[in-house]
């Protein structure tokens, strides 16, 4: 089974993946992290973060080793309305939040106001940290495989590599 560790930010977590290309080669390592900006080739993300970040591919590492959500992971929460119902209910603003369809060419500073604003009437409006990570850990991974390019891409890789 795959092991999540969540490196904190993005630097850190790029700088942890260059680590761990270095001493588990061997073993499959990847980077889940934003793409922070639209991708115009899902499959060539060291040249988006080349070009985005300045960030060069390490050694031992290729395309599949970076899993992007794009461009924020509010774009993956925002694409799954029922779980969102079932957190915020009757206080969710679905209204407010963009069509999931080509959601992934959405700026992620549209996203994220988008979701804030959706859910300002609650208790607990949405915002980053524990709170969205347990969100992402509730959304139907087959709603998210009908919208998402990334999605399907990163289902596609782990399926490949996490068999052999």
């Amino acid at each position: 089974m795959p092991k999540l560790i969540s490196c904190g930010s993005r630097d850190s977590t790029f700088s942890d993946l260059k680590t761990a290309c270095k001493i588990r080669q061997d073993e499959y390592v990847a980077m889940l992290i934003d793409s922070e900006d639209p991708v115009s080739d899902p499959e060539k993300t060291w040249d988006h973060l080349k070009a985005r970040d300045g960030w060069e591919r390490p050694e031992n590492s290729s395309d599949e080793d970076v899993l992007f959500m794009m461009t924020c992971m509010e774009t993956w929460i925002t694409t799954d309305r029922k779980a969102l119902k079932e957190v915020y209910g009757h206080d969710l603003q679905e209204s407010a939040l963009p069509s999931p369809f080509n959601i992934e060419c959405e700026q992620r500073h549209d996203i994220q106001h988008a979701l804030m604003h959706a859910t300002r009437n609650s208790s607990k409006p949405y915002s980053k940290g524990k709170e969205s990570f347990e969100l992402v850990g509730k959304l139907n991974p087959g709603v998210l495989d009908q919208h998402l390019v990334a999605f399907r891409r990163m289902k596609r890789i782990l399926d490949e590599k996490l068999s052999n």
